[in-house]
């Protein structure tokens, strides 16, 4: 059935999970609502970390940012042994030789050393004023991001706890027909015994018998599946132990999508369109920034050097020569080949681009929601008439019966009243998965899912 392809799906990353554990079980049992799921998996599942992870790092981002319009200020340290003195020639003149000779000196000393600090601080930077806007922006993303991780996983363990309730009614029906079905195979084997019936009625129900203990069977492996995925979608080591608290009846089923309908403006509750927001003001961040290469720059710098010489090393540091300044740097920008321009422009289009994407993501919500809104219509209905269909399968087998006791009807007709019945409740099942998947779609397009 269609409701057992999200199991296949995940399995493999299940039992890749279950085989990366590396401390052993812990054996813990917890009795979860499905609220109580999604709450576990918003503190234990990966993807939910992980942008938890983004956050704070974002959060590091924007102080970073904000450190570089903070005073700059950094130390130097030197030492020089100078093992051969650097020698100058200096004309002859000076020392009275004839013109045209030079004379070698050294200048300096052998040991020299200086230790010096430098400080640098913005004074106007337009580029560093949208940088530090564009930075509490991207925190914004990270949140956003955060958030969309969250929905997801809303999502995902919704569906896998609804997966394990219908698997669980799957078996309470397939258990209800095994137990009638073997009361009724008791029976006609006793009549068989007195010989009022033929030995191929026992072989007929027989083989519908012995075909329900194998749903039976395979029902059971795939409801053990079920829980392991759902474990899994919450970020649950695969060997703890999970009940459900919830039941099918506890979930609400109504046709309210006529309230939904009026609601034109839904998808500004949707965190896709506010991350597209979020990206259109990120491009005109980028805009500003582009243009604000085009002022002058001002910092404000100061250094202070106390510098050593000495022949002596042991000297070196008993007199020191210190020097020192302040001063500022303005930088004009004048021209640079139209390269500021050429940057400015394809920014604006960025732009253009990024408004276009937001339209159209609007445009794709809205369309979302009208198919969210149709499919869940006719999950509702579909599931309704499948309940209905069930009923009458049920009422078709008990005449069939009593027909059959009575000697007035056939065991062909029982035996077809059952497949009849086992058919209906297949369908009865697809359709309730189908149904509640349809639920979740339908408050995820609307934007119901934190």
């Amino acid at each position: 059935m269609r409701y057992l392809l999200f199991t296949a799906t995940v399995f493999c990353a299940i039992a890749f999970k279950s085989y990366a554990q590396d401390t052993p079980p812990n054996n813990q049992t917890y009795n979860f609502s499905v609220q109580d799921c999604i709450n576990y998996a918003f503190e234990h599942q990966d993807s939910v970390v992980n942008a938890r992870l983004d956050i704070k790092s974002a959060e590091y981002k924007v102080k970073e940012t904000t450190g570089i319009g903070l005073p700059q200020i950094s130390g130097t340290a030197t030492f020089q042994d100078y093992l051969k003195i650097p020698t100058t020639l200096l004309p002859g003149e000076i020392f009275g030789q004839p013109a045209g000779t030079f004379i070698p000196v050294q200048f300096g000393v052998k040991y020299q050393s200086s230790i010096g600090a430098t400080a640098d601080q913005i004074l106007f930077d337009g580029s560093y004023l949208v940088g530090l806007k564009a930075s509490k922006t991207y925190k914004e993303l990270s949140i956003r991001n955060h958030t969309r991780t969250r929905i997801q996983v809303n999502v995902n363990v919704t569906k896998a706890y609804y997966q394990v309730l219908v698997s669980n009614e799957q078996l309470r029906l397939v258990n209800a027909n095994i137990k009638q079905l073997k009361q009724q195979l008791d029976e006609t084997v006793a009549q068989n015994k007195q010989g009022t019936v033929e030995k191929i009625d026992v072989d007929r129900i027989s083989v519908q018998y012995n075909n329900l203990v194998t749903t039976r069977e395979n029902t059971i492996r795939s409801l053990a599946l079920n829980y392991q995925v759902l474990k899994f979608q919450m970020g649950m080591p695969i060997e703890n132990n999970l009940s459900l608290k919830d039941k099918l009846e506890d979930i609400k089923l109504d046709d309210n999508t006529a309230d939904l309908a009026t609601d034109t403006s839904f998808y500004h509750n949707r965190i896709e369109y506010n991350l597209a927001e979020t990206g259109v003001e990120l491009k005109k961040l980028d805009l500003k920034r582009q243009k604000s290469q085009y002022l002058p720059t001002l910092k404000a710098n100061a250094t202070y050097t106390s510098s050593y010489q000495n022949n002596s090393f042991g000297n070196l540091y008993k007199m020191n020569f210190p020097s020192s300044y302040v001063g500022l740097t303005l930088n004009v920008p004048i021209f640079n080949g139209f390269q500021r321009l050429n940057q400015v422009r394809q920014s604006k289009i960025a732009i253009l681009k990024s408004q276009n994407d937001l339209e159209n993501s609007k445009n794709g919500l809205k369309l979302e929601a009208n198919r969210a809104n149709v499919t869940y219509i006719n999950g509702l209905q579909s599931l309704n008439n499948q309940k209905r269909n069930r009923e009458l399968a049920e009422e078709v087998l008990r005449v069939s019966k009593i027909k059959y006791q009575q000697g007035v009807g056939s065991s062909i007709e029982v035996t077809q009243a059952q497949t009849s019945l086992d058919d209906a409740n297949d369908k009865y099942i697809q359709g309730l998965y189908d149904a509640l998947i349809s639920k979740v779609d339908l408050d995820k397009a609307y934007g119901r899912i934190k």
